[in-house]
């Protein structure tokens, strides 16, 4: 049995990590599709866990040889989706989730029509700005930057299959689980 695909997308904040980590220790057959990036580690981060931290160059070559299904540069770095794993992982029937911004998932499901598409809303945007300024992994100029762009990623929602809002952790992961179920 091949592996259904799964699009997890979320404004920088949201909780998609967390909720994603929580999902996956609680879903056995589900396994995470790691991005790899170029930029680096954020405390805490490892690699080949949270994503793969590839060179600039490295990624290009990803790139020029069709190795990624889809690509993007955000904050001054590239991320990306590598097809070969996915592809694998699908074969040997996982069901994989990807974390992506909603470009990537667009183009994901170009190529993945059957892929099911879930949008993590925060409570309110006023707890949007709260949660990234907590973080402290980005400066004053950084987060009114990714506030501007969660503004035009909650505009998509409509597209998605599903949408939860991620104000209660515990209730967001059930949500997600009975969407898992309710498709696979």
């Amino acid at each position: 049995m091949r592996g259904r695909l799964y699009i997890l997308s979320a404004p920088s904040g949201t909780g998609k990590t967390t909720l994603c980590n929580r999902l996956l220790h609680a879903t056995p057959r589900l396994v995470r599709s790691v991005s790899v990036t170029t930029r680096p580690p954020r405390r805490g981060e490892a690699d080949g866990k949270d994503y793969l931290f590839i060179s600039p160059e490295a990624f290009r070559r990803l790139k020029r040889t069709g190795g990624l299904l889809e690509w993007t540069k955000y904050a001054h770095a590239f991320y990306g989706t590598p097809l070969s794993p996915l592809k694998r992982f699908l074969a040997d029937g996982k069901d994989v989730i990807l974390l992506l911004d909603v470009r990537g998932a667009r183009e994901v499901k170009k190529h993945f029509k059957e892929a099911t598409t879930i949008f993590l809303l925060p409570p309110s945007f006023e707890d949007l700005k709260k949660r990234l300024s907590r973080r402290r992994t980005e400066k004053g100029v950084e987060i009114e930057k990714r506030l501007r762009l969660a503004k035009r990623e909650m505009t998509q929602v409509d597209w998605y299959d599903y949408v939860i809002v991620n104000d209660d952790l515990r209730q967001a992961v059930r949500a997600l689980k009975r969407i898992i179920r309710k498709s696979g």
